[in-house]
């Protein structure tokens, strides 16, 4: 019996404490980038405002577009973290705890 927990147990501790370092680093770099975008965005939009550039908005949609359609990567993370689902559990819920104290 001892043989099947340790391994478990193990999995469940990395995992947790894994996700809960993930999910807060997260949150922490996540503001950082909202706030920098969200500057940059009302910069530019200043300077359009006053006609000093102009804003190609087609151009920047398909910019947008491709970088998320980069997303799709994330996928074969989950697929293999599904493999290891006692991992994969508790990593899911420390990440949750490490997004909600973050």
């Amino acid at each position: 019996m001892v043989e099947v927990l340790t391994p478990l147990l193990t999995q469940l501790g990395v995992g947790g404490i894994a996700g809960l370092c993930v999910g807060y680093a997260l949150m922490k770099i996540g503001r950082l980038v909202a706030l920098i975008l969200g500057i940059a965005f009302l910069g530019l939009q200043a300077l359009a405002y006053k006609g000093i550039i102009n804003i190609n908005y087609t151009a920047l949609e398909e910019w947008v577009n491709e970088v998320f359609g980069q997303v799709g990567i994330a996928e074969g993370i989950f697929t293999s973290l599904i493999g290891n689902l006692p991992f994969a559990a508790s990593f899911l819920v420390g990440f949750y705890l490490g997004v909600k104290i973050g």
